[in-house]
């Protein structure tokens, strides 16, 4: 059964920054690809960053030159690396994988950006 179990979500102010670790487990666990989705309440989960087999990467348009998102695809962690945080940027975070065909989720990280 895959897992993945993100870490690193916290309280931070304005222009500060976060790092998101995720590690991905169970049997056959090769992801094709790895990322971190984002939601609040009230709206759907989107798209933070994905890094696919291969390198290609993609970023939402709001955290693009803030975020940066690596792999380890040996360790099966993939992390979020979060500069200048803003306001808007509080949420729940989720580690994302594709293995085998079916998307997985983590159980989410809660991030806060607050004077």
């Amino acid at each position: 059964q895959v897992q993945l179990v993100e870490s690193g979500g916290g309280l931070v102010q304005p222009g500060g920054s976060l790092r998101l670790s995720c590690v991905g487990s169970g049997s056959h666990f090769n992801a094709v690809a790895m990322g971190w989705y984002r939601q609040t309440s009230g709206k759907e989960r989107e798209l933070v960053a994905r890094i696919v087999n291969g390198g290609d990467v993609n970023y939402a348009d709001s955290v693009k030159g803030r975020f940066t998102v690596s792999r380890n695809k040996a360790m099966n962690m993939v992390f979020l690396q979060m500069n200048d945080l803003e306001v808007e940027d509080s949420a729940v975070y989720y580690c994302y994988g594709r293995v085998l065909g079916h998307d997985f989720w983590g159980q989410g990280t809660q991030v806060t950006v607050s004077s």
